[in-house]
């Protein structure tokens, strides 16, 4: 089975490019070069050199101890938190950057939901002296605050976008847009595995360095040789797809992606899209879309801004079809539950977004001798409010 893009850009049925006339000369020059380019000995010089010394490249592998004693089973976390910005989206802001400085594009376009890869984005067009745009949903500004000072102390200007539910749906929707209408000048830095080709398989590659990492490092410090599994959460996907995609034709190793289920998968306000969703086409790509039965999308449902998404990147959806990875879900409640685990058991304040797969973890079925990898794919900074409101209701009760 193959679990990679083909040469139309599909993984299977799911992927493509479903463009606007405008786009088609900039996605068709992006499908041409981008392998080329972005495999270039000097390119990857360049970007290896820049995740060593400025990202902080590689990340832990950290063992868990407390919280292995209690799950029973060895769970490492990939400490993606401790990048530079806090999150993995770095890994793929600086790929992009790059291939942008080579394409010529003086100016650079990104969406945002719960404000990482925004920050990420403003932080390497900061590096590179490149003009930053951010569109971010209005909900997503208010609770994600702290991230859009960031942004703007980097030089960014951040859009807010009022339209539709006002969350990162419809900032993809406005970054759409501005691209539409600044083709000639302006790369877009899609922060997810979402969008139409080349961008899921190029989020991929460039941020595939967190498996790669695993690959040498559970054997460089265990007595283990490979993972039991991979856990991680799934919005658009990247962070999940980076943790498989070094181990998508290793079978023996178990991929399992964690989504938010919000308030409960029947309730109507889930962000669950593999569990709810059906074949569609959203943000350019073929893939699996929450939607009425008239295929209009329907409204996500996630406390986690970086969830709160209502498509799936492709890959996982081919991923899920074929099988080779599994997908589940947990509820906001849930998530909020194992993120304020992990501080007190292990002195590490996740991202919501993580939140969710820690959740899975007393779930999983793994014995004494199973390494367990989950990839901790931010830190919580930005969440505090959420975490401390949750904190709160308990006390009152």
């Amino acid at each position: 089975m193959n679990y990679n893009v083909d040469t139309r850009g599909f993984f299977g049925s799911f992927g493509g490019a479903y463009i606007p006339e405008m786009l088609v000369p900039n996605i068709t020059a992006l499908q041409a070069c981008y392998r080329e380019v972005i495999e270039e000995p000097a390119f990857q010089a360049e970007f290896h050199q820049l995740l060593r010394d400025y990202v902080g490249r590689p990340t832990p592998l950290y063992p868990a101890r407390r919280l292995s004693k209690k799950l029973g089973y060895p769970l490492f976390l990939k400490r993606e938190d401790l990048n530079h910005t806090g999150a993995h989206k770095i890994n793929n802001a600086v790929g992009q950057i790059l291939l942008a400085q080579r394409l010529g594009k003086r100016r650079i376009i990104a969406e945002t939901g719960a404000g990482q890869h925004g920050v990420a984005t403003a932080t390497v067009c900061a590096l590179m002296g490149i003009e930053c745009v951010v569109y971010m949903g209005e909900i997503d500004m208010h609770r994600q605050a702290p991230n859009v000072q960031r942004m703007q102390m980097l030089g960014a200007t951040v859009r807010a976008v009022n339209s539709g539910s006002r969350v990162l749906k419809d900032a993809a929707n406005e970054a759409m847009r501005d691209w539409i209408a600044n083709p000639e000048d302006t790369h877009y830095i899609i922060g997810s595995a979402v969008g139409p080709h080349p961008y899921p398989d190029m989020v991929m590659r460039f941020q595939s360095v967190i498996s790669e990492e695993i690959r040498w490092q559970l054997p460089a410090q265990t007595p283990y040789t490979l993972p039991h599994s991979i856990i991680a959460c799934v919005g658009g996907g990247s962070n999940a797809i980076g943790a498989f995609a070094r181990f998508l034709d290793t079978p023996e190793v178990a991929l399992i992606g964690v989504e938010a289920a919000g308030k409960g998968l029947d309730s109507g306000e889930t962000a669950a899209t593999i569990a709810r969703g059906r074949e569609g086409v959203l943000h350019g790509s073929r893939t699996l879309v929450m939607q009425t039965a008239d295929g209009q999308i329907t409204e996500a449902h996630s406390i986690s801004a970086g969830l709160d998404y209502p498509g799936v990147g492709p890959q996982h959806a081919h991923l899920a079809r074929t099988g080779r990875a599994r997908y589940v879900s947990v509820t906001d409640e849930q998530a909020l539950a194992a993120a304020h685990e992990l501080a007190r058991l292990e002195g590490i304040i996740p991202a919501l977004e993580t939140a969710h797969a820690l959740a899975y973890l007393a779930e999983h079925d793994a014995g004494p001798d199973d390494p367990v990898v989950l990839c901790l794919s931010g830190r919580g900074d930005k969440d505090m409010a959420a975490y401390s409101e949750h904190h709160r209701k308990e006390m009152s009760f």
